[in-house]
């Protein structure tokens, strides 16, 4: 009797989105694969919802890839696995913190090391380099990664935008009067366990090159050309603010909060400004770039790095 295929889950969640969006995806394969979770623990936990200051004084540190620590992880780092599911949210164009602090560590270079890895994103809209800083980690720790699946908020961006601040900030998640629910979609969430039946038959056939071209003719990952504009825009930005508020001391220092309030007051303007500007240059680029914009689509939508 042959064994059935043995899938790790390494997560971290503050609202439960991502969990819901991990279980709808790997439902269709309860009973036909061994299924091991490992959330990951910060060691002084993230506040949810947010106090804003905190929650601006964060960003340094996640661009920067310097995170808080995490807790030891429960999973044996030497056991077996057919297939890694790394699941997680992108923060300020950069992997969350406790992702971050998980693909630098020790335990995994040993977990991933050999290990096809499918990476789940559950976001706002904005992930491109979230998953490049990601696909560099995967690298170094001799991983391969066979998948990618992107699970975004399909708002308008602005709106989106008033949404996620709202559900971070007062924890209200659900729809008013003139705004959706924040998040992504839950006819989203339902339908990713289309995903499974790929996942399975590479589980089945060890063969994992087609996994992503099937995972993308599912639309495992849709991209809206402004976006590549945009975050390209945003995190230039992003570096440029992390150097200058930690300059002046570390996660919560006194010395830097007048720093990190010239930026969380200035940020909001920029999203609301630069969105309209760069959906123009990104028409622009469009006619006159066109071939090139596409070809930087067609990347991100990929798993290669460069």
């Amino acid at each position: 009797m042959n064994e059935r295929p043995k899938i790790l889950v390494v997560y971290y969640t503050q609202t439960g989105q991502l969990k819901r969006i991990i279980d709808h995806v790997l439902a269709p394969l309860e009973g036909k694969a061994d299924i091991t979770f490992e959330q990951l623990v910060p060691v002084t936990p993230f506040p949810f919802p947010w106090g804003k200051q905190e929650f601006y004084d964060t960003m340094p540190e996640t661009v920067q890839s310097t995170p808080r620590g995490i807790q030891p992880l429960k999973v044996d780092v030497n056991a077996h696995f057919d297939l890694v599911l790394l699941a997680y949210q992108p923060w300020f164009l950069s992997p969350s913190q406790p992702t971050a602090a998980f693909l630098q560590s020790e335990a995994a270079a040993r977990l991933l090391k050999d290990k096809p890895v499918v990476t789940l994103l559950g976001s706002r809209n904005m992930w491109l380099n979230a998953q490049e800083k990601v696909k560099g980690y995967l690298q170094q720790a001799g991983a391969r990664l066979v998948g990618n699946i992107v699970l975004v908020d399909k708002s308008p961006n602005l709106i989106s935008v008033i949404t996620i601040l709202r559900w971070a900030f007062k924890g209200k998640k659900e729809a008013t009067r003139f705004l959706p629910p924040a998040g992504v979609q839950e006819n989203e969430i339902i339908t990713s366990n289309r995903f499974a039946g790929p996942i399975e038959n590479a589980l089945t056939n060890k063969q994992w090159d087609h996994l992503h071209p099937q995972l993308l003719s599912l639309d495992a990952v849709e991209l809206i050309p402004n976006l590549v504009v945009l975050e390209g825009n945003g995190i230039k930005a992003f570096r440029f603010w992390a150097k200058f508020i930690s300059a002046k001391g570390g996660p919560g220092a006194a010395s830097r909060q007048g720093r990190v309030s010239m930026y969380r007051g200035l940020l909001l303007v920029g999203i609301f400004v630069l969105t309209p500007i760069s959906l123009i240059s990104s028409l622009i680029k469009l006619r006159l770039k066109k071939n090139q914009l596409q070809r930087e689509v067609e990347y991100y939508k990929g798993i290669t790095l460069r």
